[in-house]
């Protein structure tokens, strides 16, 4: 079975909307290791509402944190302390897809990054990055982050209008296979979500 990190080159890229495709395809189970910010719906309602998951296959966050900032920052302000050696992938039945907080560098504590609780895992990830202004830069800066950590990585997932000349910037000068690209979609549901997915991507790509 399958176990893949989903990351972001920056928050709000459509990463989350990513896992849930991915969740579906794979008929996978989910889980957010951190959650920053509680107000309106988490990432983990986000994903069991658009890959339309049993509650069972939503795994419960080790941490939850309120304000919707850095985990460090926010776990400070609710009086909390993560500790990285919680962060552990539980096992489950089937697949699993995880998804990371924000970007690959973003602090835990103000001595760990998650992107080196993602190294001592060692999953393979996914990148998910947008296709605007700053996208290359953003991309080739955490590739190199995850590279130099280790991480293995399967490829980068598009998520945006098509910018074909950035995505082959990016997949060249990154050395990276690109997987496919998420279109925006509205309205954005189960039924468009799992449609676009399946056109996007080639689900054999995620389990190598």
């Amino acid at each position: 079975m399958t176990t893949i990190v989903v990351l972001g080159t920056d928050t709000d890229v459509g990463k989350t909307v990513f896992a849930a495709g991915l969740t579906a395809a794979l008929g996978a189970s989910y889980w957010k290791p951190v959650q920053s910010g509680l107000e309106g719906d988490t990432d983990s309602q986000t994903v069991q509402r658009l890959a339309g998951l049993p509650d069972a296959r939503v795994l419960p966050e080790a941490y939850r944190l309120n304000s919707p900032l850095s985990p460090h920052r926010s776990a400070e302000i609710d009086g909390v302390e993560i500790d990285p050696d919680r962060l552990v992938p539980p096992q489950v039945e089937g697949s699993l897809v995880i998804e990371g907080a924000g970007g690959v560098l973003v602090p835990l504590t103000r001595k760990t990054l998650f992107a080196d609780v993602i190294a001592g895992w060692g999953l393979p990830a996914v990148l998910v990055g947008r296709t605007a202004l700053g996208a290359i830069n953003h991309a080739l800066l955490s590739i190199e982050a995850l590279r130099a950590r280790g991480v293995p990585l399967l490829g980068v997932a598009f998520a945006g209008e098509e910018i074909a000349d950035t995505q082959r910037t990016i997949a060249e000068m990154g050395k990276i296979r690109q997987l496919g690209r998420l279109p925006v979609l509205d309205p954005l549901d189960p039924q468009t979500l799992q449609a676009a997915f399946a056109d996007a991507f080639d689900t054999g790509e995620f389990r190598a």
